[in-house]
């Protein structure tokens, strides 16, 4: 027996949604179910069989509804009636059924990844209460591209179309009154709502999964459930940027016991009953995240660097189910760059790389991705690109993390296995190669961070050809390529020569009359990408790394130092700027600058977010990054080799009394503790027997291992 089965009949239950529409999060593909059911080794049940799975249509989800965004599928609604879900539980029902097709055969891969966690979390509190009032506002609807740009490239119901708009009738629905009663909610409460009353409720932190309850209704109700990351004005603005974040329920006289079927991220739910009255009890919210997260613990004598820690565990856990994610709300996308990011968490959270490796393989099956140029790959995938939008840029992000990929796991065979495809994407950036050997009017969406500085990437982009230069190098080394190498150094030496003003690298030159003219255009963004990629560093440029060093930082729009310079954003600027503090051995000025950029963000989600203001996605998968930070700078554990099974402890200059913690590796572990005691650092590592330890000693003080 199994934890899913009993002893005797059980009956087991399979619910599926077809789309049928191109999104960034599931392709566009014809939709089928293949499933079995095994007893030991032998196969008692299965689609396609004699004696298999028998199927029926659900009608109780309205089909014609508009998008949930415009990277995501549709918004969840749903007509129902008392014992619409008895087919989950009631194996004697009666199923109207309908015929199977066969389909195609399939190619199976090997899943790869672990299960998700499925664990139910509970509000911690009801924020406020209060009542709406239904007014309609004959226009100044919200109109979003998910809405207005349906047609034949991209899928879904064109407004005419639509059942009902349920972005517009929120709208109709302002807040009368509205009362903050930070009242604690316990997980039997229940919540009763009255015709145009509504409760918001407080999960504490972000939560991503599947919302759900139990709602009684005496009379007919229109429920709804609204939800966000923060709150605007103590209330929940669910198109806060850019989704429609909410459910719509249309309720006879009944019980029912509801759960979404996709998963959504929130900290506030706010359920309001338009019509009707209900009671709704046991909210909850089922978790939908990575298993694997909490093996690895940090602590450390500043509580602020704990709770950043946590909260970067927190942003990973929801980002990494089955492969990396931008945000687990507007997109689940699995995009390039950021998965760089996430890649290094992923190696020091679980102590593998299985979910990496399923990230990397995602690329490399297709033997070709539609409505792209030859050569190029997604900036996200799975995702259909129907439009041809790319982002040369990540592709080359891909390239510099297969690298850190190989280190990480010694996967020659996916490397190896890569290198057409890789090949065939510097094929692709020959065309745009200049007399200077530079990138000049790359195509599509040229993109370099969420700031000012994408303003400046035509026609010579410089941050864009300081990338590009790095990966031609990673690709050298990885494939022992020596004229990719010395193309790389070449392109680092033109744009010195180009772009570097004598205080600051510009960030573009632009075509006229046939001649390359530099503009004035100069971002923090630019500067960072010439230190990160070796196009610069403190020794070749000292005076502009002290202007950074001291002139910018997470206090420069207070100060409003160099205005002329565009400010960087977390998204990826301000990560990109504690790296290289780090990396030149500034790493107290790092650790501080990291509580300062996003100590406020644990405060208000207990998440870290895309942007340096709550705009956008407050649960952004790069941003867990700042957990290999904090176990490289201030635990110590500086590197992990696998490949010679080597462990680097780098013990630096900080303000910290104590530190501990423990990194999965593989099925072992790597146990790691030090404090300062009588003006010297003591220290004790217990690591599998089979790896050599190798200490650096930065503190200036005496260093002490206990045994």
């Amino acid at each position: 027996m199994s934890k899913y089965a009993k002893e005797g009949d059980n009956l087991i239950a399979i619910e599926v949604a077809g789309y049928n529409i191109n999104s960034y999060y599931v392709l566009d593909q014809p939709s089928f179910l293949q499933a079995e059911v095994q007893a030991g080794k032998e196969t008692v049940l299965a689609t396609g069989g004699d004696d298999g799975f028998e199927a029926t249509i659900l009608k109780e989800r309205v089909q014609k509804a508009q998008r949930f965004s415009f990277q995501r599928t549709f918004v969840e609604a749903y007509s129902l009636q008392p014992g619409f879900d008895r087919w989950r539980v009631d194996g004697s029902i009666s199923f109207n059924r309908v015929a199977c097709m066969e389909t195609v055969a399939k190619t199976l891969i090997s899943r790869g990844v672990p299960m998700a966690e499925f664990t139910q979390r509970y509000p911690l509190k009801v924020y406020a209460r209060g009542e709406v009032i239904h007014r309609e506002l004959q226009g100044d609807y919200w109109r979003d591209r998910s809405l207005t740009g349906v047609g034949p490239q991209y899928g879904g119901f064109e407004m005419k179309d639509l059942t009902f708009i349920l972005s517009d009738e929120l709208a109709d629905l302002p807040v009368r009154s509205k009362q903050i009663v930070q009242q604690p909610h316990e997980q039997e409460d229940s919540v009763l709502l009255a015709t145009h009353e509504f409760g918001i409720l407080d999960m504490g932190i972000n939560r991503t999964g599947f919302i759900g309850g139990t709602v009684r209704c005496s009379r007919r109700t229109l429920l709804y459930v609204t939800f966000d990351e923060v709150l605007r004005e103590d209330d929940v603005d669910h198109l806060r940027f850019g989704c429609v974040n909410a459910l719509r329920y249309e309720l006879e006289p009944g019980t029912y016991r509801l759960e979404t079927f996709e998963p959504y991220t929130l900290r506030y739910m706010k359920w309001i009953a338009a019509e009707g009255e209900c009671e709704v009890s046991g909210i909850y919210m089922r978790e939908y995240a990575n298993a694997d997260a909490g093996k690895a613990r940090f602590r450390s004598g500043d509580e602020r660097l704990n709770a950043i820690f946590e909260a970067g565990r927190e942003t990973f856990r929801q980002n990494v189910v089955d492969l990396f994610m931008d945000c687990p709300s507007r997109e689940r996308a699995g995009w390039l760059c950021d998965s760089f990011f996430m890649g290094r968490a992923a190696f020091n959270l679980t102590g593998e790389t299985k979910v990496e490796r399923a990230f990397f393989e995602n690329y490399l099956l297709p033997d070709r991705f539609p409505h792209l140029p030859d050569g190029m790959l997604p900036m996200c995938y799975p995702a259909d690109h129907n439009d041809g939008v790319f982002i040369p840029n990540w592709s080359l992000w891909f390239v510099i993390e297969l690298e850190e990929y190989l280190e990480r796991s010694g996967d020659r065979q996916l490397i190896d296995a890569m290198k057409p495809r890789i090949l065939e994407l510097f094929d692709y950036f020959e065309r745009f190669k200049n007399e200077d050997g530079l990138l000049e009017s790359l195509e599509s969406w040229v993109f370099l961070e969420w700031s000012k500085a994408n303003d400046f990437v035509q026609d010579v982009n410089y941050p864009t050809n300081m990338l590009y230069a790095a990966s031609l190098a990673a690709a050298g080394r990885l494939y022992q390529l020596p004229d990719l190498l010395n193309e790389a150094e070449k392109v680092h030496e033109v744009i010195r020569g180009q772009s570097f003003d004598g205080e600051f690298f510009i960030d573009n030159a632009v075509r006229l009359n046939g001649s390359l003219v530099l503009t004035r255009n100069r971002s923090e963004i630019c500067q960072y990408y010439a230190f990160y990629f070796g196009t610069a560093d403190p020794d070749s440029s000292p005076e502009l790394w002290n202007t950074l060093l001291t002139r910018f930082g997470p206090s420069r729009n207070q100060t409003n130092t160099y205005p002329d310079v565009h400010e960087a954003n977390a998204f990826i600027g301000n990560y990109l700027r504690l790296e290289l503090l780090a990396r030149y051995g500034y790493v107290r000025q790092a650790v501080d600058e990291s509580a300062d950029y996003l100590h406020y963000m644990v405060e208000r989600t207990g998440t870290l977010w895309e942007n340096d203001g709550d705009y956008a996605s407050c649960n952004h998968g790069f941003a867990s990054h700042v957990v290999h930070s904090l176990i490289r700078d201030v635990l110590g554990i500086y590197r992990i080799d696998p490949i010679a099974q080597t462990i680097t402890l780098r013990f630096c200059d900080l303000e910290i009394s104590y530190c501990e913690g423990v990194l999965p590796l593989g099925d072992d572990a790597v146990c790691l503790e030090w404090s300062k005691v009588d003006g010297r650092v003591e220290y004790q590592i217990d690591a599998p027997p089979d790896y050599k330890v190798v200490v650096e000693n930065l503190t200036g003080l005496p260093l002490h291992r206990r045994m």
